[in-house]
């Protein structure tokens, strides 16, 4: 039986307070593990949502994560806003995603840097986007104004790539830097991510990591990947989030903590959702490296 978590007080105020999520390991909530959840109640960091799953007015979603969002702190995920797109944020999207943040008060928001819709058009993926000066200039400009209507810093997560433009003037950690720089936003670091985009594209996982400013690291994900195989025959790594974390992103997490420090962290599973206890068992792999490595940190 799992031990019980220690329920902690939602923070009020959201669009004024700044709050930060716990130094240990949370799992993504998904509905096919609400019961077990409010029946057990686990010792478990911190959950996480994603917004778009949640912009309705009640429902049995609202219900558990109302009871649930009582006892543990919260993350939540959007994957709607299309940060990358060419064209304007939706203010409909923005306003809902505000709403939902008033009502639950989480102490982390995050998004992609990607895009996934073209004017009318809503594409169910996250395009990767040109590294280029434009590009930099719209992203910054579409960051500045979620977290001016939010009224609080946003996280943004590095992409999983399978493609890269010719046009690009910038590596990609050249232009998260620079994002950050300019917007005072913090990143999410998907080290799952930064895995399959430089197996991808023939590049040092550890030199990407090396590249990012620890201090502007404010949650870590985790999550595990398929693989095909591209024209040439080479592996091509696809971000399935449906497969336990691979033993060489559990590697790379681990170097990821001694250069950056540790970071709250999260188990994602999207696909073949597997019981609450085999995500919950996952999700202690990465507390029991937190707690090392805040361990070595202290008596450093």
């Amino acid at each position: 039986m799992m031990p019980l978590h220690t329920p902690v007080s939602p923070p009020r105020g959201a669009s004024t307070q700044t709050t930060t999520l716990p130094l240990r390991a949370g799992v993504g909530l998904k509905p096919e593990h609400f019961r077990q959840i409010v029946e057990t109640w686990p010792d478990l960091g911190f959950f996480e949502i994603h917004a778009e799953n949640y912009m309705v007015g009640g429902g049995t979603f609202h219900h558990y994560l109302t009871r649930i969002r009582e006892r543990y702190p919260l993350s939540i995920h959007g994957v709607g806003l299309s940060i990358g797109a060419e064209t304007a944020l939706d203010l409909t999207h923005l306003k809902q995603l505000s709403a939902l943040i008033e009502r639950y008060a989480p102490q982390s928001f995050s998004e992609h840097l990607a895009w996934s819709s073209h004017g009318e058009v809503f594409l169910n993926d996250l395009l990767p986007v040109p590294y280029t000066a434009q590009t930099l200039q719209r992203v910054c400009e579409h960051i500045d104004q979620v977290q001016s209507h939010l009224k609080r810093r946003m996280l943004l997560e590095n992409p999983a790539t399978y493609i890269e433009f010719s046009a690009s003037s910038m590596t990609e950690t050249e232009f998260i830097n620079e994002i950050l720089r300019r917007t005072g936003c913090g990143l999410l670091l998907d080290v799952n991510n930064v895995y399959i985009s430089c197996i991808n594209h023939h590049r040092d996982a550890h030199d990407y990591i090396r590249a990012l400013p620890p201090q502007a690291v404010g949650e870590i994900h985790l999550a595990g990947f398929a693989q095909e195989q591209d024209a040439n025959g080479d592996p091509l790594l696809i971000d399935s989030h449906g497969t336990p974390v691979a033993q060489a992103v559990w590697q790379l997490y681990a170097f990821a903590l001694k250069q950056i420090g540790t970071a709250p962290t999260l188990l994602e599973r999207d696909n073949d959702i597997p019981t609450f206890d085999v995500l919950f068992a996952e999700s202690q792999l990465a507390e029991r490296l937190l707690q090392v490595h805040s361990v070595q940190a202290s008596k450093a």
